[in-house]
């Protein structure tokens, strides 16, 4: 007993002298008390099983001289970690004392708080009978399973503890050969190619911690670890010469593959998952079409007989359903809250996976991070390998989400980006600083995109691309069937939320004169009093009883919102009319709260301005709900009106298929463009001709000439149109009035002084500049103004001083964001 306290007092006053952390001194004042503890009581460990550690015990305590041999060997134990604790405590820079701080706060945890908590409520020693007693005892044995417990994690915590102090003391002294062998060769770099790396290295000196990604990346408090960091993981160091660059292999992208058609959708509805009901609702909805979608795919596999598709790597992340962002549609899909959204994003997976292509689907951060390959920590650094997907499809709270945990990467890859965005995203907004001067941002946009980028519900915005979404067609037996089974007086309301119904009981009057109203508005136990009792409520309807219903209506009517939704589509695809009300003055983010902070400028006519643009009459009908003789009128003409179903093509799962085929195979947002026009080529890219273009047959519009050089571009030049919009006219205004359409991939070849004289405009005066109304033409002082940031280049936006330069194109019928040689 003498000489085991003797050892023991050596042993703390050696640790005292040695360790200089003080928490290391409560460690050995720690287990001096499990020590002198374990004396006292007499007992024993029964000896160790091969192949354990030294601190693994078993479930026995006895009485006799063996437990002395067990103190033994503890303190052998503990005189190995003192001698490796010396070498540590030799460690003099910050680097090290920081890793000692590392070890004694892995000590206290692994060790101190059993220990001291056991002695200072006394539980060790009540639940132990006394050493007389144990003694007199030969084969008595006892089950202290608290204190028996204790020891044994305690012990085994040593264990563990021993091993990490050996791995950190080896990590030390490697980083002791790597300075010793690059004395001097971790002073910052002074490289004018790289300016931002002093100021890099002293916020990472002060924030290296802020974020567990660095440690990840290798990063320990170290000058070296900074600049390794800096220059091989981020990019603001030049590469270090004395590391051996050869270590990281060259990537290679991936072979190209053929996407082939695929009609099974079980593997779809697999990826989609569940545990939400807004993914139930996509599943049935995905069944539901399933049939469709492959009759489709079919059609369209034999026009692209001679086309060679290239199967593409495609996550999905759809953000606005991660529980991260609040998931507010979900709970609603059963209580008449929006489905548009879910029913664009279960279309959008649908054609990609009928398309043939590689598809992972995400819906929560953590699928998002797997995915990616995020390091661990909270996104403040890059991924380092190669982005493992050729296109993402998100929404801006996916976006949002992968800022956050992408880091600079998001940067490097977001060209790789496709933002589905309901009501779109203007250049004006997206460009963050452009917005920032000028007045333009808003909680949304300014992510400084490409503006096709950006994918839409409808085509209302020519800046962005048209994603759509598609609705349900009818065969023959089902067209004749609709033509036998209308009620020519019957109205269906477009509002399952009874708030839609508040303030419209006087047109609604006018309706019932003549129609019987049918509704579909949600409710729980009680009818809602916003509708009124001539009004027959079916309650929220699945989707085939509402497709049931509107094949007898005569009427889909609408009151002014929900904006742009696919309901008015489908009423109409099932022979409904579709009566709506006419917005003067037109709704947008100036005057109207829904559109407020939306980064659009644009004007809404009606409720579904497509519906009332590109359908029309007599298929939909807009008119001033507020003027009571017009809306009259407009019923009783609607009740002589006969209509067949009718749905747009693009709306068909051919349609959209071909659609997302063109975008999937064509565009592409990470290949820089080749400069326009060529630099030091002199006139040459002109050929034979003055100017680039060329008048159209029997028109004012201009072409691209064909004797002009060509270029690659996507839509091909051959559909370029050139033309000037009035003053006070927007480009998507001017190419709709020549019955064409704006086409901003077309600006970079028109932002150039010759188009300015193949329009006759006469410049006296020839400036650049960051301005989203520019390529234009300043008529008070004879100016032309070229564009300077292509991120800018717009169809919308107009001056009452400018005539703008408009980029336009033709189009397919039936397939407005095709052109003619598109596909």
């Amino acid at each position: 007993m003498i000489a085991t306290g003797s050892d023991l007092s050596i042993m703390v006053r050696r640790g005292l002298l040695t360790f200089k952390p003080f928490r290391i001194f409560v460690l050995g004042i720690g287990f001096f008390s499990l020590c002198f503890l374990m004396t006292s009581l007499g007992g024993q460990f029964s000896a160790k099983r091969s192949g354990e550690s030294p601190f693994t015990v078993r479930a026995e305590v006895l009485g006799g001289q063996e437990s002395r041999g067990v103190l033994r060997k503890i303190s052998d134990m503990l005189e190995v970690i003192m001698k490796r604790m010396d070498a540590l405590s030799k460690l003099g820079n910050t680097t090290d004392a920081h890793r000692l701080d590392e070890l004694s706060s892995a000590l206290d945890s692994y060790c101190m708080s059993d220990i001291i908590q056991c002695v200072r409520r006394g539980e060790c020693c009540k639940s132990m009978p006394s050493t007389n007693r144990m003694r007199s005892t030969n084969n008595y044995k006892i089950q202290p399973v608290g204190l028996v417990e204790r020891i044994q994690a305690i012990a085994q915590n040593m264990s563990d503890m021993a091993v990490r102090v050996e791995q950190i003391l080896q990590r030390s002294m490697a980083g002791n050969r790597v300075r010793d062998g690059a004395l001097g060769q971790c002073e910052i770099p002074k490289d004018p190619h790289y300016p931002d790396c002093p100021s890099k290295m002293d916020w990472m000196r002060a924030r290296w911690t802020s974020d567990p990604c660095y440690a990840f990346y290798g990063v320990d408090g170290s000058d070296c670890s900074f600049l390794i960091y800096l220059s091989e993981v981020e990019w603001f160091c030049p590469p270090l010469a004395w590391r051996n660059q050869t270590a990281t292999p060259t990537w290679k992208p991936p072979p190209k593959r053929q996407a082939v058609f695929q009609f099974d959708i079980g593997t779809l509805l697999e990826q989609v998952g569940t545990g939400k009901e807004s993914l139930s609702f996509m599943k049935r909805r995905i069944r539901r079409l399933a049939a469709q979608w492959a009759s489709a795919a079919r059609r369209l596999d034999d026009k692209l007989r001679n086309h060679w598709r290239e199967q593409k790597r495609i996550l999905v992340h759809v953000g606005f359903l991660t529980e991260e962002s609040g998931d507010v549609f979900s709970p609603k899909v059963l209580k008449g809250g929006p489905l548009g959204e879910m029913v664009q994003w279960a279309d959008i997976v649908t054609a990609l996976h009928v398309l043939g292509h590689d598809l992972k689907i995400s819906v929560s951060l953590k699928e998002l991070h797997g995915f990616l390959g995020v390091p661990p920590g909270r996104g403040s650094c890059p991924l380092t390998g190669p982005l493992p997907f050729d296109l993402i499809y998100t929404d801006y709270h996916g976006l949002q989400q992968m800022k956050q945990h992408m880091g600079l990467s998001l940067r490097k890859h977001k060209c790789h980006i496709r933002v589905i965005d309901t009501f779109g995203t203007e250049p004006a907004y997206n460009h963050e600083e452009y917005a920032t001067l000028h007045g333009y941002r808003t909680n949304w946009g300014y992510w400084n995109l490409h503006s096709q980028q950006y994918m839409t519900m409808f085509p209302h915005t020519p800046d962005n691309s048209f994603m759509g979404f598609v609705a349900e067609e009818l065969n023959e037996t089902e067209r004749l069937n609709i033509q036998r089974n209308k009620v020519n007086n019957m109205a269906v309301v477009y509002g399952k939320e009874a708030s839609m119904w508040k303030g419209k009981e006087k047109f609604l009057a006018i309706l019932h004169r003549y129609m019987e109203i049918h509704g579909t508005v949600y409710y729980e136990t009680q009818r809602p009093p916003e509708v009124p009792a001539f009004v027959k409520n079916h309650g929220l309807l699945p989707q085939q009883e509402l497709q049931q219903l509107l094949r007898r209506a005569k009427l889909f009517i609408g009151f002014g919102f929900p904006y742009e939704g696919p309901a008015p589509l489908e009423a109409i695809a099932n022979g409904c009319i579709f009566l709506q009300p006419k917005f003067n003055p037109p709704h947008s983010s100036l005057n109207h709260e829904f559109f407020r902070g939306k980064p659009t400028s644009r004007e809404v006519s009606s409720q579904h301005p497509y519906a009332e643009q590109y359908v029309g009459r007599p298929h939909v009908i807009t008119v001033d709900f507020n003027n009571s003789e017009a809306f009259d009128a407009t019923i009783r003409e609607i009740m002589k009106i006969n209509v067949e179903p009718f749905l747009p093509y693009e709306y068909t799962c051919e349609g959209m298929l071909e659609r997302v085929h063109a975008y999937v195979q064509n565009q592409d947002f990470c290949s820089p463009d080749d400069p326009f026009p060529p630099v030091n080529t002199s006139r040459s890219w002109l050929g034979s001709s003055p100017s680039p273009f060329t008048l159209l047959p029997n028109s004012s519009v201009l072409m691209w000439a064909s004797n002009t050089s060509s270029y690659t571009s996507w839509p091909p030049l051959s559909a370029l149109r050139l033309l000037a919009s009035l003053e006070d006219q927007s480009c998507v205004s001017a190419c709709q009035s020549a019955g064409l359409i704006c086409e901003p991939a077309f600006y970079r070849f028109i932002n150039i002084k010759e188009a300015f004289s193949a329009l006759d405009f006469q410049c006296e005066g020839l400036e650049s500049e960051m301005n989203h109304l520019y390529p234009a033409f300043s008529a008070e002082h004879a100016e032309c103004g070229l564009q300077q940031d292509a991120l800018l280049f717009s169809c919308a936006g107009s001056s009452a001083k400018h005539q703008r330069l408009c980029p336009c194109r033709d189009y397919r019928i039936g397939q407005v964001a095709l052109c003619r040689d598109c596909l």
